[in-house]
């Protein structure tokens, strides 16, 4: 079902709604306009601060979840440090697949050594160490840690994706809550002005007028608790995009709300298909593989080779073969692997470490199954929510509301009844849209464990 084009009618379908009792409070503020007119302006008072009407100051007059994810995918501290860990592993491949430096050695000789074609005086020497079937499995092992670095990466922005999507959730919540409470109130202080001037004239008890100001109070405290919490919803949204806290952002206009599936498989199938996290344990493994394949091989010599060169002088004594030849010698060395405790040691870390990786990746995979079977009851729930009370609650709500104005008209319903059924719709207007938000927060979880392909529609706002 698409709730974006039901959300729209469902609005015009709670404005609609409140025109009953509008028209209940003009028509009988008409008739009482001389006693009334002066206790409802005093009683009207500002509207709150924080109303969808005011204007943006930051991003755009009408900002989209798109925009807002663009700009804290670019800002976000977060992504941008996951980002240069992947940078910096992709670097240790050339490093961990090169040899190791030759090494260059100089030799003075405070006393020269005579030999028969002359005194040597100096000698110069370079080695090579070349470890012997390693370079490439350590290639393999920072290759892997690089692609677990990437997909390490990935993970954090789909965990951005959904921290953002939820927040933004929760500020479109709070708009629509500050709206729909603010509207209440004002109708509430009309009705109060009524109740007051029927008691002036003998039209209605006492305990009338105490009941709708306790009404009243109630809800205009909740208003003030819904505009003050502004600020630390706005400050949660602000911070993923590396803003200051109090940095404005426009009220959301609505939110999207696209199909998504419910078919076990398919949902389990596109999380172990696409989940960064689950991608990062793979290749995790797959590194602890390579190790252990190269911590076997720790047995094997490195092999040294070198040459060096003797500076020698010419004899003293004239006449000798190959005098003031220099001396070239080659040599080769391999290390003796003596220490074979150290060695097994080294195999059994590298294979404990592997199996601990598959055992991780076991239990990562546990886990995200159980969290997508939540994340589908959540949505069903909301999609039942949202179908009970846009469909069935909110409508019947609105026929109560509009049988209560002609009963009270006639005298057949008290003016308790009348505020006793603005206030059971306005609980199911707030209702309905905590449950529009709730289904947009689920689909947002749904996409960060099984990616975004998996709902048919938009994910901006």
């Amino acid at each position: 079902m698409d709730r974006g084009g039901t959300s729209a009618v469902s609005g015009v379908r709670r404005r609609a709604g409140r025109l009953g009792v509008r028209g209940l409070v003009l028509a009988t503020g008409l008739a009482l306009a001389p006693a009334a007119a002066p206790a409802a302006r005093a009683a009207e008072g500002p509207s709150g601060s924080g109303a969808p009407g005011d204007p943006a100051v930051d991003l755009a007059a009408s900002p989209t979840l798109a925009d807002v994810l663009r700009l804290a995918e670019a800002a976000n501290p977060g992504l941008r440090a996951a980002h240069e860990r992947w940078a910096a592993a992709r670097e240790r491949d050339a490093q961990a697949s090169s040899l190791p430096d030759p090494r260059f050695s100089y030799t003075y000789f405070v006393e020269s050594v005579e030999t028969r074609v002359g005194p040597q005086r100096q000698k110069f020497g370079l080695t090579q160490t070349v470890p012997l079937f390693k370079l490439g499995l350590r290639g393999d092992v920072a290759r892997l840690e690089a692609d677990a670095a990437e997909a390490r990466r990935d993970a954090a922005a789909a965990e951005l994706r959904h921290r953002v999507t939820r927040a933004w959730n929760d500020y479109y919540y709070l708009g629509r809550a500050i709206a729909i409470t603010d509207e209440n109130v004002r109708l509430l202080r009309r009705l109060e002005n009524v109740a007051l001037t029927r008691y002036a004239s003998g039209g209605a008890p006492h305990s009338t007028v105490i009941r709708v100001q306790l009404e009243l109070a109630k809800l205009e405290d909740r208003l003030r608790s819904l505009t003050d919490s502004r600020r630390p919803v706005l400050a949660a949204l602000n911070a993923e995009m590396d803003r200051g806290a109090a940095e404005p952002i426009a009220w959301p206009d609505s939110l999207a709300h696209p199909d998504v599936p419910d078919d076990a498989a398919i949902l389990d199938a596109a999380m172990r298909d696409w989940n960064p996290d689950l991608r990062a344990l793979r290749t995790t493994a797959e590194k602890q593989a390579a190790a252990a394949r190269l911590a076997g091989r720790s047995r094997w010599p490195d092999l040294t080779l070198g040459a060096e060169i003797v500076d020698t002088d010419e004899a003293a004594m004239p006449g000798v073969t190959d005098s003031g030849k220099n001396a070239v010698m080659a040599m080769a060395s391999v290390d003796v692997p003596l220490w074979w405790g150290r060695d097994r040691a080294e195999s059994a870390e590298a294979q404990a470490g592997r199996r601990a990786a598959n055992e991780e990746l076991a239990q990562r995979e546990n886990a995200l199954a159980a969290e997508l079977e939540r994340i589908r009851y959540d949505l069903r729930d909301a999609d039942r929510r949202v179908d009970l009370y846009e469909f069935t609650l909110l409508p019947k709500a609105r026929q109560s509301l509009q049988v209560m104005e002609e009963a009270f008209t006639t005298g057949e319903a008290s003016f308790l009844d009348l505020v006793d059924a603005q206030r059971t719709l306005l609980e199911f207007e707030l209702s309905l849209e905590r449950s529009l938000a709730h289904r947009a927060t689920a689909v947002a979880a749904l996409e960060r464990i099984a990616g975004p392909h998996v709902a048919s529609g938009p994910n901006g706002g």
